[in-house]
């Protein structure tokens, strides 16, 4: 059984930094591709950062680029997002996803077929 969960989000002013953690468990963490993806109120899911299954390779989202640092811990199963300079914008759920192989791109640009998805963190940002 694969379970994916989220920890870290919590209400943070502009202009400050938030870490979010993601642990997976049930699977060889290092056989699968791992992001973040965000979703605001009315929005779709939009892919923010995903990286290669040795975490060889990222994959920003234009609007975090330079902000935020997507990493992992292959040995502790977990996957982290360093989120600094937070802005308003960046306020969503954010939600940790798994994908048997393939890239870091495919993932964050919504090329797959089944993936494994955390029930999410809320991240707000006030102005």
């Amino acid at each position: 059984q694969v379970l994916v969960v989220e920890s870290g989000g919590r209400l943070v002013q502009a202009g400050g930094s938030l870490r979010l953690s993601c642990t997976a468990s049930g699977l060889t963490f290092d056989n699968y591709a791992m992001g973040w993806f965000r979703q605001a109120p009315e929005k779709g899911r939009e892919g923010v950062s995903c990286t290669s299954s040795r975490g060889g390779s990222a994959y920003y989202e234009d609007s975090v680029k330079g902000r935020f640092t997507i990493s992992r811990d292959n040995a502790k199963n977990t996957l982290y997002l360093q989120m600094n300079s937070l802005k308003p914008e960046d306020t969503a759920m954010y939600y940790c996803v798994a994908k048997y192989r393939g890239s870091g791109d495919e993932l964050c640009l919504g090329r797959y077929a089944s993936v494994y998805w955390g029930r999410g963190t809320q991240v707000t940002v006030s102005s």
